[in-house]
């Protein structure tokens, strides 16, 4: 039993950590409600960004917050009864956007994300999809000097941490994307980031990549884990049939708060940044040659497989609310007047909720005073940029080993859970 292990959740890090510790020589099984990737590491934007080491709460944040309260953008809505529910969180979120505690989490995901960024060039060899990948990073769009210009914290930071990045004026921008409309004065190309195809598809073969080395994956709804007397951890299915394992990994993302205070009695300060996308063709023969996010319109525009797939931004509510849609609308109408879309290729849009903790870094490592249990949630909306690192720092852990880095900034004891 010693180096058995369960991991909840198959998403990006589920995998990545089953994968991980597989190679540790940990025996591993992989459990999930629904097939590997499919839900957020499915919908969202592909992006492998350095530039997602400034988190939404940065000392930029209080600036914005005015606008951002009137519930009018595309980029941000929140619902206030879900807020007014969840007062701690917010005022924990909050707070982190002084300078030192941005600090602390700009340092500290830098790190994750270049971790992971080594690890998913090596797992897309190693799982035979490398072909998926596009090194041409992604541009950040501006519709006026004044919005560029306030962008000046997050430029200096990735300068500071030397993320590759060049100004663009508007001629500069047309050669790179000829295709975008010239409403854009100014843009930043972030040079250092990479995107995939999809993601989803990502997520699969590295699951593929798993099982045809020896890993076992079960579809199947967990209704509760707890110590046997065995030392170890019993995990009961849905229908009754139980596994054992030495050690558990709770990696359920927006999943994880409800089932830890129904399983374990934790309290995971977690909220939900849910968000939409949608496909769609492309009209006259235009193009994308790398993801293009348009801070003024709230969205971000994808080349995927699937077709050009819109992304909206953040909605801040509970992870199981209605289904609000305008959001989409004010992206679809912002991403028309930047670029020739074609019609919507799906009847729905597809929904999916990314679990955020009050200082937007994951926690990653051993929970206080349950031995045996592990924790990798808490990923935001950087999961994909940010799973295989955490599976390299959680394994080392679990084996006793050094890690790559201090993983200090993720321990689960910096909350009361």
């Amino acid at each position: 039993m010693k180096n058995t292990v369960a991991i909840l959740g198959a998403g990006i890090v589920g995998v990545s950590c089953a994968l991980e510790l597989q190679g540790r020589g940990f025996d591993v099984t992989l459990l999930d409600r629904t097939s590997p990737g499919r839900e957020a590491s499915y919908g969202n934007a592909g992006v492998l960004a350095r530039s997602s080491l400034v988190p939404f709460n940065n000392p930029g944040l209080w600036a914005s917050l005015p606008k951002l309260l009137k519930n009018t953008s595309a980029s941000f809505r929140h619902d206030p009864a879900f807020i007014a529910r969840n007062l701690p969180w917010a005022l924990g979120f909050l707070s982190r956007a002084r300078a030192s505690a941005f600090e602390e989490t700009a340092t500290a995901l830098d790190a994750l994300i270049r971790l992971s960024g080594e690890a998913h060039r090596r797992l897309l060899v190693e799982a035979g999809v490398a072909h998926r990948l596009r090194e041409t990073g992604w541009v950040f769009l501006y519709r006026s000097e004044e919005a560029f210009a306030g962008t000046r914290l997050s430029r200096e930071t990735y300068e500071r941490f030397g993320v590759a990045t060049q100004a663009l004026d508007a001629h500069e921008l047309a050669e790179l994307e000829p295709s975008l409309k010239p409403i854009f004065p100014r843009a930043l190309w972030i040079k250092d980031a990479a995107s995939v195809d999809s993601p989803g598809r990502v997520v699969e073969a590295y699951a593929q990549l798993f099982i045809a080395r020896g890993g076992r994956i079960r579809q199947a709804l967990v209704d509760k884990i707890e110590r046997s007397q065995a030392d170890a951890w019993r995990i009961v299915e849905e229908g009754g049939t139980v596994h054992e394992a030495s050690r558990v990994v709770l990696a359920l993302g927006p999943w994880t708060r409800e089932f830890a205070k129904k399983a374990l009695g934790l309290h995971v300060p977690m909220a939900f940044e849910r968000g939409y996308h949608m496909h769609y063709g492309a009209a006259g023969g235009a193009s994308l040659r790398r993801p293009i996010y348009d801070t003024g319109g709230g969205y971000v525009l994808s080349p995927m497989e699937q077709g050009l797939r819109l992304s909206t931004g953040v909605q801040l509510t509970a992870r199981d609310a209605p289904r609000n849609l305008v959001q989409l609308e004010l992206a679809e109408r912002a991403a028309r007047e930047a670029f020739p879309l074609d019609q919507r290729l799906e009847a729905e849009p597809w929904l999916g909720s990314r679990p955020t903790l009050p200082d937007s870094r994951p926690i990653i490592g051993e929970c206080t005073g349950h031995a045996g249990l592990w924790l990798a949630f808490g990923h935001q909306h950087i999961g994909f940029s940010t799973g295989p690192g955490t599976a390299a720092l959680l394994g080392a852990m679990m084996a006793g080993e050094p890690c790559a880095f201090d993983p200090a900034p993720f321990r689960a004891s910096r909350f009361q859970l």
